[in-house]
């Protein structure tokens, strides 16, 4: 039996290549492709199990709210969350513990696993920052993926008791040495012709590793966004990075 599925931003490129990618499988169905000014009761009249948000940061709270409170599994591809978001999120799915909904920074299966060895890296270099590339079209800055990526190396350093990263920078012109997540610099670019690419620069005494990603097309994050509507049903609560619905161990 098929898994029902409403894709939220369905005119969107990340919604519309969602849709092209569930339409060709044989377990999962489209009932519902909605955008702006769309009214939200489809999805009930639909029958959506899950929904997959690719909208807007002004937009996803809104829509969570209508699904989890209305017992349908979200995926969500929107970015922007804070810590106070995501509260709000847990809120609403301790109220109806059985609904999952999985946040997932980045689809790419490859991304995920960048982030992953970054962290691990992370550890063993004395520095490390994040340059991301984007399109000019996206809204946030800097992106989740570079958000999450430096809330994981955070933490790696953490476990080891890493020392902070020396700079002895005492001038700077605002923003020259970009955001500061932790004791992580990000860097943004936003250009024509980039699609989603990120790379992590690390660095010791006598020798530098970089690790990166490129997304080429965004047909790239679909394995991803097909593995989360397979799996959020069985896992209830709030689960936060696609890693978590991976067997990386």
């Amino acid at each position: 039996m098929s898994i029902k599925v409403a894709v939220l931003g369905a005119k969107g490129r990340m919604g519309s290549e969602s849709v092209k990618a569930i339409s060709g499988t044989s377990d999962l169905e489209v009932v519902a492709q909605l955008d702006l000014g769309d009214s939200l009761e489809k999805l009930i009249s639909s029958g959506a199990q899950v929904i997959v948000d690719f909208t807007h940061p002004d937009a996803v709270m809104g829509n969570l709210d209508f699904a989890i409170n209305n017992g349908i599994n979200v995926v969500v591809g929107t970015t922007g969350f804070d810590e106070k978001k995501l509260v709000q999120i847990k809120s609403w799915l301790a109220a109806n513990p059985k609904i999952g909904a999985l946040i997932a920074p980045n689809f790419g299966l490859g991304a995920v696993l960048m982030m992953q060895f970054a962290a691990q890296a992370s550890k063993y270099f004395e520095s490390v920052e994040i340059v991301e590339l984007h399109h000019p079209a996206k809204a946030d800055a800097p992106s989740g993926t570079a958000a999450r990526t430096a809330e994981l190396i955070n933490e790696a350093r953490a476990s080891v008791k890493k020392a902070t990263m020396p700079d002895a920078t005492t001038s700077e012109l605002a923003g020259a040495r970009g955001a500061k997540i932790g004791d992580v610099h990000i860097h943004s670019v936003r250009l024509r012709g980039l699609v989603a690419h990120q790379e992590v620069i690390l660095g010791d005494i006598g020798e530098t590793l970089s690790i990166r990603h490129d997304s080429i097309d965004r047909t790239g994050f679909m394995p991803g966004v097909l593995l989360a509507i397979r799996k959020v049903g069985e896992n209830p609560g709030l689960t936060f990075g696609l890693e978590n619905y991976m067997d990386l161990n």
